[in-house]
């Protein structure tokens, strides 16, 4: 029987969805960590692709399975502590990724869609390198640097000016005699193969750390707290884009590279305009075959529409612009053996096999676990502890487990056996009944939901993540033992931590001790002259962690809704619902109308599905008693909604109805939702305002009924102030 890690999206049943999609969160979400805070990824860039792709194409199948803590909502990681936090201007987006020719075509058929553009329209392609290394911003005023930023989060990174500055390919000041009064170039930081080899001869001879990749030692050297260090790494950089900006140099995106070429920032001499798909596609396959004697990482090639004026139409999703997308190359592939299966219980009770290997090198990442989803997976494959197996990065990031070679498979072995009970709890773990199929579920899930110290403490985990409450310092480990002492069973209880402050500091030595164990045995030898005075520095760092409880008290209406956990709730979810009701007084009162599916159905953008598990999950009376508990503790702060200086519709809800001629209808949202309007899906006596095209039918009659306001097409294109 197939696992549902090996089926494609297509095939997956609803239930299938919602294990496989929690397995990607959990999976991705460590990977994450490991590669934007720790700059030690376990995985190649292919494999985490392969995951993300993975997750993106099952919610595109079921967008009411979106999570909370889904990756699809997520840009990087939060920025470290150790340098001097800096927002952005704009935010810092990751791309969507395309692995085919294919995927490449479909991106473009979107954006002539989103568009409008009939297909004989010529739409140009900037395509340049995707260089592996670090993402940075630069903040030029009258021509002068004046700041440098990480991407951090995508929001917030942090400031590294003073290491930037001993980068000799960025230059202290432009090359204009009359440079822009503000001018934010973005681009990559990394370091070449030559440089690479040379430090890690130096650290291997110094006995300090040998870098994995030339990404992780450009990351760690733009990273380090004395500049001189960086200096002596000899990092390289590439400008690829822009942010804030007084002024643009240039009306398409290639017009702009050369603009910063001429200004003395170095753009990659491969980036090339394409007139069309075929040449884009074309620039892929020479720029790969030449990838190995380029002297620097590549996994990829990126695609950009070259007009400005359609990139500004075409806007962003939550964590991507629509206008952009990476091509990936194809990922690497290696054989290992399977050393033991292990079964780990997820946030949801799901019960998920993880196949240990035997530690083995893929595409520059050393791999030795790989999640195999479910027992269908398992069984799929025929995959037995002894087995040989191929795995690859998919993406260059994400481990899979590809096949078992089956005639190396040693005598005597037995098909894997999912175990029928929960190994963190001893309760029954089974696999539940569909009932529209009446076939079983994909996942095996234990029946203990209410106390099974696994769930409790991936749920606590969910409640402190970084798009949640944000708490930093409280990782699983410490959590499980806040949740043996007794000091915290729901999420309540972590703000009141500070008041058993001897309880609490005696949990948490326990923890640093057990670190610093950890670390002990890394350092060897070393250890001993390096050794602190360890009851000291737990006791300031367990303040420090009670500090940052206390921090999170006031949380944005945003982020509170999404660490509840609602089923279907992602973080997009969690600020569309803040948007549409502000306040969460204004989002209980709606929760407790009779019509409170109905009325959360018609807001753009969540459905039925959504709106009946938001509503489900506020009935629920377990549920109820944790918020009371909860809300005791902490203020929620309503979400100011942006909007575009003197908008006439900031506020209004705007239902869009018939055929729109001179925009597609996903611009004309996109349009009034940066105007700061909401927008629904149906006519209801809180609507403001209704655009009516031709062939408008039943909302018309509804917005008519109730004496909605009706504008067509031409007189929203003059209110929202959009180019026709």
């Amino acid at each position: 029987m197939t696992s549902i890690k090996d089926k494609d999206a297509a095939q997956l049943s609803e239930g299938e969805a919602v294990k496989e999609l929690a397995r990607l969160a959990k999976e991705i979400s460590g990977h994450d960590k490991l590669y934007y805070q720790e700059d030690e990824p376990s995985i190649s860039d292919a494999e985490y692709d392969a995951l993300r792709r993975r997750n993106g194409e099952i919610e595109a199948r079921f967008p009411s399975l979106v999570r909370p803590d889904s990756p699809s909502q997520r840009i990087g990681s939060k920025p470290a502590e150790r340098f001097e936090k800096v927002r952005h201007s704009r935010p810092m987006l990751s791309l969507d990724n395309a692995f085919t020719d294919e995927d490449v075509c479909d991106f473009l058929g979107r954006v002539r869609r989103f568009l409008g553009l009939a297909e004989d329209q010529e739409l140009a392609l900037v395509a340049e390198p995707k260089i592996d290394g670090l993402s940075c911003s630069l903040r030029y005023e009258q021509g002068e640097l004046v700041m440098a930023a990480t991407r951090g989060d995508g929001t917030e990174g942090e400031n590294v000016i003073a290491n930037v500055r001993t980068i000799d390919d960025i230059p202290q000041k432009f090359r204009a005699k009359k440079p822009p009064d503000i001018f934010e170039v973005r681009g990559e930081v990394y370091m070449s193969h030559a440089n690479f080899a040379a430090i890690n001869k130096r650290q291997e001879k110094a006995g300090d750390k040998i870098f994995a990749n030339p990404r992780n030692a450009a990351a760690g050297s733009l990273r380090q707290l004395d500049p001189k260090i960086t200096a002596r790494r000899h990092l390289r950089f590439f400008a690829y884009h822009w942010a804030e900006t007084s002024n643009l140099p240039g009306e398409t995106h290639w017009e702009v590279l050369q603009a910063l070429k001429a200004w003395g920032f170095p753009v990659n001499p491969l980036a090339k305009r394409c007139r069309n798909v075929e040449e884009a596609l074309e620039f892929y396959n020479e720029v790969q075959r030449k990838r190995a004697d380029l002297g620097y990482d590549i996994d990829g090639i990126v695609y950009k529409i070259d007009r400005l004026d359609l990139q500004n139409r075409l806007g962003f999703v939550s964590r991507s612009p629509r206008w952009a997308i990476a091509h990936k190359f194809p990922a690497e592939q290696a054989e290992s053996v399977v050393e033991r299966i292990a079964v780990y219980v997820g946030r949801t009770g799901v019960l998920t096999p993880v196949a240990h290997i035997k530690p083995v090198t893929v595409g520059g990442v050393v791999v030795q676990n790989v999640s195999m989803h479910n027992e269908d997976e398992v069984a799929r494959k025929d995959v037995r502890e002894g087995d040989t197996v191929v795995v690859q990065r998919a993406g260059d990031v994400i481990p899979q487990l590809v096949r078992v070679i089956e005639e190396r498979r040693p005598k005597g072995t037995e098909p894997y056996k999912m175990p029928e009970i929960c190994p963190a709890c001893g309760s029954h773990a089974v696999r539940e009944v569909n009932e529209k199929t009446g076939q079983p579920e994909v996942a095996r899930r234990c029946v203990n939901t209410l106390s099974c110290p696994a769930q409790v403490v991936e749920r606590l985990y969910y409640f402190v993540s970084r798009a949640a409450f944000d708490i930093e310092g409280l990782g699983g480990e410490f959590l499980q033992l806040l949740l043996d002492s007794g000091l915290v069973k729901e999420p309540a209880d972590l703000f009141t931590l500070k008041d058993h402050p001897e309880d609490f500091h005696a949990v948490f030595k326990k923890h640093f001790e057990s670190i610093s164990a950890r670390n002990a045995e890394k350092r060897g030898k070393a250890a001993a002259s390096k050794k602190v005075k360890e009851d000291k520095t737990e006791y300031l760092v367990g303040n420090k962690l009670l500090a940052a409880i206390e921090a999170r008290r006031k949380v944005p209406l945003d982020r509170f809704i999404l660490a509840l956990g609602i089923p279907h709730v992602g973080e997009t979810t969690a600020k569309l619902l803040a948007r549409f009701f502000h306040s969460w007084d204004a989002f209980i009162a709606a929760l407790q109308s009779d019509t409170a599916v109905a009325e959360l159905d018609e807001i753009e953008g969540i459905g039925e599905v959504i709106a009946q598990a938001i509503k489900d999950f506020f009935d629920e009376k377990h549920n109820r008693h944790a918020l009371d508990h909860l809300l005791k503790y902490v203020e929620i702060e309503n979400v100011a909604v942006q909007t575009a200086s003197g908008s006439p519709v900031a506020g209004m809800t705007i239902v869009f109805t018939g055929s729109l001629e001179k925009m597609t209808r996903n611009e004309a949202k996109a349009r009034a939702e940066s105007l700061g309007a909401k927008v629904a899906g149906s006519v209801s006596k809180k609507t403001d305002l209704v655009v009516a095209g031709p062939g408008a039918g039943s909302k018309l009659t509804e917005a008519e009924k109730l004496g909605v306001k009706v504008i067509d097409e031409d007189a929203w294109i003059a209110l929202s102030g959009t180019s026709a």
